[in-house]
């Protein structure tokens, strides 16, 4: 292919705003890092349970720091860099007034307070979405909605509210000063049309949902169209060039799906992340779960399915709190992380934990499971330790994601034949053994980490035209380093355990589960 000797030396640039670090990378036309700065971030604060919450000004201003100092410590030539593009954690969303100020710290995603209800839907229509099995959901989307309870708690920010954005829109606006965002970004309560990929009409149920006036949302392109270029006074506040041409990525998710290679629907993308999740892309809408929406892909006109473990990978960092102390203090000795001791610890942990089995349901979800869900670890016995426990929290995981898999290819009609994994617990070698043994397929771990940054790369460059379309940008710039085939001997251990245990879990638990809500009022039952 010719494209890579023609655009030898040419690079973009990408911030990748996630929910731990902010960092900005120089990435090449053949998908290298080549450079990246990364500054770790205070996630939010927390003035009440339950509440997460950061001061847009500081995210801004580690953005800023982080940009200046690879620009100040690069050693490439500012002219050979071609375009900026921005992927950020999604559903963090921001109140600006008339002057593009924030008006309240930032909700973060991680966010758990709940609106009321409000007057809709009521009467038949209640009744009806009663009798589909819709209405808890669409409550719980009232509830959860951020809008909704600014409006209701703090209704002299929504009257002042000028703009309401999300993170990728109020750094598109300080970077290019205009409002603008990109559909690949837009994932939240909010009122827009998944399938449609627009804002909602009056008359549609998403705007009863989240009442959001037209004026405060912004305009929306699709990924890779320009959003703009870098205006003179965030070329002094960032270090990027003035003019420099600023192109439409999408969400952190989407752009990880994107930066790991998959663009069609048989290959699909774990994301070891806080929260994991198994998507495909699809150039057809497909609801995975019914009544919960595929998300716009960071393809333009496709679209993602997901199916999201809550607290996925999150667990890995509550077994650290709760019963790691000594791979803790061990790694600060030896230079390491944490996870690599835990890894290490699970070495000659046999397949199956030795029958202890995990539902990793440690934050409930609404359809998969219910609100009433909890985890549950069972099969314990004398022989158990914290590590037959860690390796148990990977394959519960593994289970709840092939579940996941099984689902989407029920709806889609399309099978699933290979798989490709980031997020962090791809670092883990015996992570991505058990996933190939339990999903019974080759897993592929993409050359680079950084796959997020990599798809709004992608989609940077095909802005620019320096490549004509996305498959052969993912042809020059996406790699997979490792792959992974399943052992016979494991798979079969784990297609047993999947099939006759963790598959009949939750529905042999979920009375029980019921019996403890009602006793405890934990999830508490607010409607």
């Amino acid at each position: 292919m010719n494209f890579k000797m023609d655009n030898q030396k040419q690079y973009v640039i990408v911030i990748d705003a996630g929910t731990q670090s902010i960092r900005a990378v120089i990435i090449d036309l053949q998908g290298i890092i080549c450079e990246i700065e990364r500054t770790e971030i205070e996630p939010y604060f927390s003035e009440h349970p339950g509440f997460a919450e950061q001061d847009p000004e500081y995210l801004w201003d580690v953005l800023c720091k982080t940009t200046k100092r690879l620009i100040k410590n690069t050693s490439i030539q500012l002219s050979d860099i071609k375009g900026l593009s921005i992927t950020t954690q999604r559903g963090t969303v921001v109140n600006l007034d008339k002057n593009g100020k924030p008006l309240r710290p930032a909700i973060i995603w991680l966010d758990q307070r709940k609106a009321k209800l409000h007057n809709w839907p009521k009467g038949i229509i209640k009744k009806g979405l009663q009798l589909i099995n819709m209405y808890e959901s669409l409550a719980h989307a009232i509830k959860d909605g951020e809008s909704n309870w600014i409006q209701q708690n703090q209704p002299e920010i929504w009257e002042k509210t000028y703009k309401y954005v999300f993170l990728s829109g109020f750094f598109n606006y300080r970077i290019v000063d205009k409002y603008i965002d990109s559909i690949g970004s837009t994932v939240g309560y909010i009122p827009f049309d998944y399938k449609k990929q627009r804002w909602s009409k009056a008359s549609e149920i998403n705007t009863k949902l989240f009442p959001i006036e037209p004026n405060k949302l912004v305009d929306l392109i699709k990924p890779s169209e320009l959003i703009g270029y870098v205006s003179s006074e965030a070329s002094v506040q960032t270090g990027l060039p003035a003019g420099l041409p600023v192109i439409a990525a999408a969400a952190d998710k989407a752009c990880e799906v994107l930066g790991s290679g998959c663009s069609t629907p048989d290959i699909a993308c774990l994301s070891y992340g806080t929260t994991a999740t198994i998507e495909t892309v699809n150039n057809k809408y497909v609801e995975v779960i019914p009544f919960f929406p595929s998300y716009p892909s960071a393809i333009p006109d496709h679209f993602n399915t997901e199916v999201m473990i809550y607290r996925g990978y999150w667990m890995i960092k509550w077994f650290k709190q709760e019963f790691g102390h000594k791979e803790v203090e061990l790694a600060k000795k030896l230079g390491k992380i944490p996870e690599e001791l835990f890894d290490e610890m699970i070495n000659n942990i046999p397949p199956g934990s030795m029958g202890l089995m995990l539902q990793p349901y440690w934050s409930p979800g609404v359809k998969i499971p219910g609100i009433e869900a909890k985890g549950a670890v069972i099969g314990f016995g004398d022989v158990h330790t914290r590590a037959h426990l860690y390796r148990s929290i990977l394959e519960g995981l593994t289970y709840a994601l092939k579940d996941g898999a099984i689902r989407t290819e029920k709806r889609t009609g399309i099978k699933i034949q290979k798989l490709r994994v980031s997020g962090g617990g791809s670092q883990s070698k015996n992570a991505l053994q058990m996933t190939a043994d339990i999903f019974n397929m080759p897993v592929e771990k993409p050359h680079t980490y950084e796959t997020s940054a990599l798809g709004a790369a992608i989609n940077c460059v095909v802005g620019l035209k320096l490549y004509p379309d996305f498959q052969t940008a993912i042809d020059n710039m996406c790699r997979v380093s490792e792959i992974y085939y399943p052992i016979p001997e494991n798979r079969n251990i784990y297609d047993n355990l999947f099939n006759k245990v963790y598959r009949k879990m939750y529905k042999q638990l979920k009375p029980l589960y019921k019996d403890i809500r009602d006793i405890t009022n934990y999830p508490k039952r607010e409607y």
